[in-house]
């Protein structure tokens, strides 16, 4: 499990890419014998900056970010006359200079990468017209909704709402019909850039497959979109106004959570029969052997949170989730994918049931399962179907949890609702609950062993869970101790945005992972 874009190789453009996904991935297929590689949500961002650096927030979760593009494996690059190809390098060049930052900077990578697909376009668009035809005649008008979102977000800003005329506000607009025909070729550059970013990941899939895996590359569904990006611009009254989906206070963000997304409107996409959420299926489903569900009980229920308050006076409000989980069942089938729904948090027992007849998958992860007894649940005693994993992107690596480097950082980030030692106490005590079971199984010499040895252990322990998944964080693999995101911060911290990194909280390249101790 991996956030792909912290994962940058010598050869990466500023950002981890799918390329450095091909290489991960037969490696760890043909060393380790994984069967998947789960990432981040690859949703589209922002074509201009600021982009939005978290993959949770995206633009449009109908289409790809096109920052994962390899420059590298470009299609069709040796047929680009010398000079231009040679431009395209030296731009490639350049952006690979950003690998040495301790933070990623997606706005520059996205400079120089845009800036040589744009060169690359201009001989290679018409060469694979035929091809681009193809994903056109599949997406229809959504992908041109789309690009003409990109070329208005060009030149007004990417915030429609806020930034650009009223006349813009709607896509069958005069205005925007207007926009599209005087920028007709600005549009189709958008298209082909869709269709080289899925043109590799289809190729990436195949290549995972091609190594022995045997479902490949899992993808991400992120729970919502960004309130003024392209598909809150182009779904309209599909999606409600003056309220953001969140999630009540609990355990690790006393405060509670405001997502700043808008949410569907459960009438309205009955009234449309549900198209805008297959079709957003379709699209992340394509190129995957799997899709996990970002909180997927948003499909049963969501947390509304009005504009104004705080996640405390939210509401939960229900959707139809048969129907729901029904189109989720058919387009996976369709698409022979497994899927995986985040069902952590507060979850009513019988949505778990009603998932698991319709063969969806839940997820278990180590620190927050716990027996009747108040002590970690046993590893018999873990669900089959789910994919089993000692942590999750909101948590630090285990390495850093441990330490309970979540705790300091709360601290530091005014996050806590009580005293911290109180806080303190509490989160040793869990830590060493789960130390002192793993010494009882013999997973451990010690209950005090060292923070490695029991990293090495608590995946020893998911090894006896009856799951029919079970994920290991490349952090994990590699010793990192950063968290990658602190839920409830925004610029705080910086979310989203740190390489993978050592225990000394160096950044390491791919191929300091792939040559290093945990080789074989």
């Amino acid at each position: 499990m991996t956030q792909l874009y912290q994962v940058r190789s010598a050869g990466s453009q500023g950002i981890g890419d799918l390329g450095d996904l091909v290489t991960l991935g037969e490696w760890t297929a043909r060393e380790h014998d994984a069967h998947f590689v789960l990432v981040n949500p690859m949703h589209a961002a922002e074509p201009v900056p600021p982009m939005e650096p978290s993959p949770y927030l995206p633009t449009s979760r109908r289409f790809v970010d096109p920052i994962y593009i390899d420059l590298r494996r470009l299609p069709g690059l040796d047929l680009l006359p010398a000079p231009v190809r040679e431009e395209v390098e030296t731009l490639a060049d350049r952006a690979t200079r950003l690998n040495a930052a301790d933070t990623i900077d997606r706005d520059a990578a996205w400079a120089l990468k845009g800036a040589a697909l744009r060169l690359a376009y201009r001989h290679l668009g018409p060469r694979q017209a035929d091809e681009v035809a193809r994903l056109h005649a599949r997406e229809g008008q959504a992908l041109v909704d789309f690009a003409t979102w990109c070329s208005l977000a060009a030149e007004h800003g990417s915030l429609w709402e806020s930034q650009w005329p009223e006349e813009l506000h709607t896509p069958t607009s005069p205005a925007v019909e207007a926009h599209r025909f005087a920028h007709r070729g600005e549009i189709s550059f958008v298209v082909w850039v869709q269709w080289v970013v899925r043109s590799q990941l289809t190729e990436a899939q195949q290549r995972l497959r091609d190594a022995g895996m045997g479902i490949g590359l899992v993808a991400d569904l992120a729970v919502g979109i960004h309130p003024e990006g392209a598909d809150a611009w182009s779904l309209g009254d599909a999606l409600a106004r003056g309220v953001d989906v969140g999630a009540p206070p609990d355990q690790f963000n006393q405060l509670g959570q405001n997502w700043s997304q808008p949410p569907w409107r459960p009438d309205r996409l009955a009234e449309l029969g549900y198209a805008p959420f297959r079709d957003m299926l379709r699209g992340v489903l394509a190129g995957a052997g799997g899709l996990r569900i970002d909180h997927v009980i948003g499909l049963f229920r969501l947390w509304w949170v009005p504009e104004g308050h705080t996640p405390g006076d939210g509401a939960y409000v229900r959707y139809d989730h048969e129907a729901l989980v029904g189109i989720l069942a058919l387009e996976a089938q369709r698409a022979g994918a497994v899927v995986i729904g985040e069902d952590l948090g507060v979850v009513e027992p019988w949505v778990r049931d009603h998932l698991v007849e319709r063969g969806i998958l839940g997820t278990s992860v180590v620190w927050f399962e716990w027996g009747a007894d108040g002590r970690p649940l046993p590893p018999e005693d873990y669900r089959e179907l789910c994919l089993a994993t000692v942590t999750t992107h909101d948590l630090p690596p285990s390495a850093g949890y441990l330490a309970l480097e979540h705790v300091d950082l709360r601290e530091r980030l005014g996050l806590l609702t009580r005293p911290v030692d109180e806080e303190r106490a509490a989160e040793a005590a869990s830590v060493q609950a789960v130390r002192e079971a793993l010494a009882e199984r013999g997973l451990l010499e010690t209950a005090d062993a060292e923070a490695a040895d029991v990293v090495g252990a608590l995946h020893r322990w998911l090894e006896l869970t009856p799951a029919r998944l079970r994920g290991i964080a490349l952090t994990d693999l590699v010793g990192d101790v950063r968290a990658i995101n602190q839920p409830g911060t925004d610029e705080e911290y910086p979310n989203w945005r740190l390489p993978l990194a050592g225990p000394d909280r160096r950044p390491l390249s791919l191929e300091d992972v792939v040559a290093g101790p945990a080789r074989g």
